[in-house]
């Protein structure tokens, strides 16, 4: 009903507090009380909050400071006050000061729990429309991120804009190159937490006691050389989103730690007793089946069930070779633009070696062999283009209909090859059983049915 939001109670007297929590907590509502505006503000956070309940008289700053505090917050916070018999012209200056309503006392719990589910009604909707208006103007940016029109890219993308604004930790999952930390930071560009930090940690190569102190920081003379107290890696990134890579290579111990914080969202400092509340959002990274590595107990399976509530797997590039041309345009470009060189030109049959390539370092191989061309030095991959292409000549062809044409004849050969077994063909091409399924399809590679092997082909 509150989509987890809470009703933050600003009283210091202790029996209203206390009825006031009661009666809300009755109609369902999750209820936070404190006895000042000042700690009020401390607990202030617009994700969170549905609304604010708060006294006008307090001790130090009073309602009507807080009201005005909410506001250059987050003007459509709803904040209720609640005003002593008589304090009309008060109520009255609260209201022009953005408070949702007013509750005169002394009053009965249903007033109360009915202004508060009105001013809930109204947060709710006021959010939902914000996180439709987010997700609506994040499709077209979101295309420019993660590019490419293959089917698997596209489930990607669906994925990234059904979980970014919600508070749900994340695991991605692919292999070494497919762009990870570039899903992650669109999570967080795409939710409410893009004003707070996004902090990467790459969990690889750090001894124990250096990856402790980097994630939880450390107080004064907690161990040597600590000359001074240092704040972590997850307390910085309190209000944001932490990005941990290569979480398979966390040690155990480190492993329970973390599990602590994601159950708890507290942590303590290396060499502090004191507990710190963080609100951060988790995103980690593996190119590695950690159910696999439970299994030979090398990573502890209560962490990773912890962590995949949303797993986000992206493909390989072998897998979605329609996507090569366009984003070694975009990598051209950008390197062009970078580098202060013209765009250049793919020679007419550089592109079925950049199709045929197997790109066992994925994206960030593609980028660099577009760089590479732009610096005018010769890779591999690509070799030196043709007189032809040299003096600007085009091929006969456009560069989709090169691309299609090479992964169709590429795809029957292969099937002929395997005798139209998929699951043999789909190996030998290193790509999944249901993306070459996909692929047919699109090819229009007729079948004829045979054993449970998926038939023989035909064109």
């Amino acid at each position: 009903m509150t989509a987890d939001l809470t009703v933050l109670i600003v009283e210091d007297d202790a029996h209203v507090r206390l009825g006031c929590s009661q009666a809300l907590k009755l109609a369902g509502f999750r209820v936070e009380c404190v006895d000042s505006a000042e700690e009020a503000l401390r607990r202030l956070e617009p994700a969170r909050v549905g609304a604010v309940v708060t006294d006008m008289r307090l001790p130090n700053a009073d309602g009507l400071w807080l009201v005005q505090r909410c506001r250059e917050i987050d003007a459509n916070l709803p904040a209720i006050m609640i005003t002593g018999h008589g304090d009309v012209s008060l109520a009255v200056e609260a209201m022009r000061s953005g408070a949702y309503d007013f509750i005169e006392k002394p009053f009965s719990p249903e007033v109360l729990v009915e202004v508060v589910k009105r001013a809930f009604e109204k947060r709710m909707l006021t959010l939902e429309v914000a996180s439709l208006r987010r997700t609506l103007a994040a499709r077209d940016g979101l295309a420019g991120k993660l590019i490419g029109r293959s089917p698997q890219i596209e489930r990607v993308r669906r994925l990234v804009l059904d979980v970014a604004d919600s508070p749900v930790d994340v695991l991605i999952r692919g292999e070494t190159g497919t762009g990870k930390e570039l899903v992650a930071q669109a999570l967080h560009d795409l939710s409410s937490r893009k004003a707070a930090p996004f902090v990467a940690l790459n969990c690889g190569g750090m001894p124990d006691n250096l990856l402790d102190s980097e994630l939880f920081g450390h107080e004064q003379g907690s161990f040597t050389g600590a000359q001074r107290r240092r704040i972590g890696k997850i307390e910085y990134a309190n209000g944001g989103t932490l990005f941990l890579d290569e979480l398979e290579t966390m040690p155990l111990a480190m492993q329970i730690k973390l599990l602590r914080v994601l159950q708890e969202r507290r942590i303590e400092r290396v060499g502090s007793n004191q507990q710190i509340a963080v609100d951060v959002r988790v995103v980690a990274a593996t190119k590695e089946d950690l159910l696999q590595r439970a299994g030979q107990g090398a990573f502890r399976a209560d962490l990773y069930y912890r962590l995949n509530v949303v797993s986000i797997d992206l493909p390989p590039l072998r897998e979605r070779r329609e996507d090569i041309p366009l984003l070694f345009e975009h990598f051209a470009m950008l390197a062009a633009s970078r580098y202060g060189r013209p765009e250049p030109t793919l020679a007419y049959e550089q592109m079925p070696r950049l199709m045929a390539h197997g790109w066992p370092g994925n994206v960030r191989e593609l980028r660099n062999v577009a760089e590479c061309l732009v610096l005018g030095v010769q890779t591999e991959v690509l070799g030196p283009p043709s007189p032809a292409a040299a003096s600007g000549e085009r091929g006969p062809t456009s560069l989709v209909e090169t691309v299609e044409g090479f992964e169709r004849d590429l795809i029957a050969a292969e099937l002929r090859r395997h005798d139209g077994n998929v699951a043999r063909s789909a190996k030998a091409l290193s790509i999944a059983k249901t993306t070459l399924n996909d692929k047919i399809r699109k090819y229009r590679l007729q079948r004829v049915e045979g054993e449970e092997t998926d038939g023989a082909l035909r064109d």
